[in-house]
């Protein structure tokens, strides 16, 4: 028999129908995992509002990394992972902030799944308005420690027993990404605005 051949996962927008798939993959991070703090898992309909709220264009977006299931480029498309974009507060003045999050199978670690939607995303995000993108991250997480680190993100502290699932307290480290934001744009009041003349 011969060997497996690592495929590079395909990336691309979100679209709805991926919303069961990307529910059901959520919701194992809900069930067993401290990953994320929600508790009790969702159904497609209750995760219809964050889906929407990720449009294929502006600051907040949503990637999506699947493989053929089958032999062929034609062959059903199976869910390997998705990284988001989203407001890291509502207030306007954070506007130029995002915060971002990637979740990948279970059965896909180690196939960088998770660089390749991060490369994806932060390309999609190169031309638009942000400053910053920040990530929260449940400690111990050595591996998404790592993903960040080698994006350039860096460690900004560390919110001690800050949430409670699972029966214990779990911190989590919140980190830091520099963003270009738009070519030849200054932040307003900076005395240093592109010259529109």
């Amino acid at each position: 028999m011969a060997p497996c051949e690592t495929v590079e996962p395909q990336v691309r927008p979100g679209v709805e129908e991926d919303l069961a798939g990307l529910t059901d993959l959520y919701n194992h991070f809900i069930l067993r995992t401290p990953i994320t703090f929600d508790t009790v898992a969702l159904t497609p309909k209750e995760r219809m509002q964050w889906f929407l709220s990720h449009p294929k264009d502006g600051p907040h977006r949503l990637m999506v990394a699947t493989e053929s299931s089958l032999p062929g480029p034609e062959g059903p498309e199976r869910l390997l992972g998705y990284a988001t974009s989203s407001p890291l507060r509502p207030k306007a003045a954070y506007s130029t902030s995002v915060e971002v999050t990637v979740y990948c199978a279970p059965d896909a670690g180690g196939r960088g799944v998770g660089s390749a939607l991060y490369r994806a995303l932060f390309e999609a995000l190169a031309g638009e308005d942000l400053h910053r993108a920040y990530a929260a991250i449940t400690q111990p997480n050595e591996a998404s420690h790592r993903l960040h680190t080698r994006f350039g993100f860096r460690p900004l502290g560390t919110y001690e027993e800050v949430g409670r699932k699972f029966g214990r307290y779990w911190d989590v480290r919140w980190y830091q990404k520099e963003l270009d934001g738009p070519p030849g744009r200054e932040a307003p009041g900076s005395g240093r605005e592109a010259d529109t003349t």
